[in-house]
């Protein structure tokens, strides 16, 4: 797997918008962070086009994250937002010069669409992480944010977080792949379709129907994307919806009945996902769980 270079003080660092729209008001504080982490900031030409709910056309989009892609000296591209619209533009997207000069490539949600093509196509590992529209409007650095420096300037990672009851004891250690539950399921079949044979699986979602959630789950086990996994990993499922006859399960619980034909280990509530505490993973990269009665500690080499 091939692993973007960290980066230094005085680089340069790309934000785009692949899906929803975004404003400059949105971004002011991210620009602010990035600058004060001695990055020069650079904004796609036309970052801030309006489509309906696209940030432009399509094909503004598409040469928006083209030319970050193909620029040599911007060293990382940060999605401004998530919402939907990326996979509108993925298979247009040329990435023989990004080949040539991988960059790390930063967001979560709708980016699940670029990070599984990342992974599964081109190996090159990438980070799911915080985005600036989910950045403090005050400019203050959250543990999110922390953590996404560290990832960019090439810090170790280290979380240590409470139990959950719902765990599985054990120990994992292997690479890390996934992102939004949603998006994933959306992508079975297609080229970028996740092999999760003998690795850490990560999912989270939110704003989804309780059934939905366990559809989806369904069809990743009879597709045996659950069957041969090193580990699972569950973030933040948040802001579930149910119909006027409940479904009967909480999202988590959902999820461990989909697996209670497995041995691998489990770790909920995960600080990953559509939360405040939206720790930076490395995708694509080996990371460790240790998971006891008490508490979870994870680590990562960036």
């Amino acid at each position: 797997m091939i692993k973007p270079l960290s980066l230094i003080a005085g680089d340069s660092i790309g934000i785009v918008t692949t899906a929803r729209k975004i404003d400059p008001i949105e971004l002011k504080a991210a620009v602010k962070i990035f600058t004060k982490w001695k990055l020069q900031v650079k904004l796609a030409p036309h970052l801030y086009d309006q489509y309906h709910q696209f940030g432009g056309t399509d094909e503004v989009r598409l040469q928006n994250f083209q030319t970050m892609l193909d620029n040599p000296e911007i060293r990382a591209i940060v999605c401004a937002r998530g919402g939907y619209g990326t996979i509108r533009i993925l298979d247009k997207i040329n990435f023989t010069r990004f080949l040539e000069n991988p960059k790390w490539i930063v967001g979560f949600s709708d980016v699940t669409v670029i990070h599984s093509y990342l992974q599964e196509v081109l190996d090159v590992c990438s980070i799911h992480a915080t985005m600036p529209i989910d950045f403090p409007a005050d400019a203050s650095e959250n543990n999110a944010i922390k953590s996404l420096k560290q990832t960019l300037f090439g810090l170790p990672l280290q979380y240590e977080f409470p139990a959950h009851h719902l765990n599985r004891l054990g120990t994992m250690e292997g690479v890390i792949v996934g992102g939004n539950l949603s998006i994933l399921a959306s992508l079975m079949g297609s080229p970028n379709e996740l092999d999760t044979r003998n690795k850490i699986l990560f999912i989270e979602d939110l704003d989804e129907y309780l059934y939905h959630i366990d559809r989806m789950m369904m069809n990743l086990k009879r597709c045996g994307m659950l069957n041969q996994l090193l580990g699972l990993i569950v973030g933040g499922m948040i802001n579930m919806k149910d119909n006027k006859v409940p479904f009967g399960l909480d999202a988590y619980e959902i999820i461990a009945d989909a697996i209670k034909d497995y041995n691998y280990p489990v770790c909920y509530d995960f600080p990953a996902g559509h939360i405040d505490e939206n720790m930076a993973l490395i995708l694509g990269e080996k990371a460790n769980l240790q998971i006891d009665k008490k508490r979870v500690v994870f680590k990562q080499k960036s």
